[in-house]
């Protein structure tokens, strides 16, 4: 049975407002896209959606509590939450470097979460007595 769903291209900043007429994951008919993107975004919407997402992940003697961390690839949209349940049972140990692999294959997705940034450890500070 065919179907009209609105969404908004976010391939691009432009964000075109797109009417997709479909049978169920079928896409028969695309309209308002301002180039091709946005017919293949509507595509793998309808398919199997997936974003790219940023979080924090605590940290053990850093010079913060927290290291932010991303995915290397769009991960399925409907996996989002499980993966940052996944996240919040890790703590690292400083220091943290940038680009380092916080959680291999997350889900058995064979996506990585990597850290976005460096992280040192804490200095210590010998007390004078």
């Amino acid at each position: 049975m065919e179907e009209t769903t609105k969404m908004i291209c976010i391939t691009c900043p432009v964000g075109c407002r797109l009417e997709v007429i479909h049978d169920g994951p079928n896409v028969i008919k695309v309209t308002g896209n301002g180039c091709k993107k946005g017919i293949d975004f509507a595509v793998t919407e309808l398919r199997d959606p997936r974003r790219m997402f940023a979080t924090t992940v605590k940290v053990k003697g850093g010079i913060h509590p927290l290291v932010p961390v991303y995915t290397e690839k769009p991960v399925p949209k409907g996996l989002i939450f499980d993966i940052v349940k996944e996240l919040r049972r890790i703590e690292l140990e400083a220091p943290v470097h940038i680009g380092q692999v916080v959680l291999k294959d997350a889900l058995g997705t064979g996506i990585n979460i990597i850290a976005s940034r460096d992280l040192p450890k804490k200095k210590m500070v010998e007390a004078k007595v």
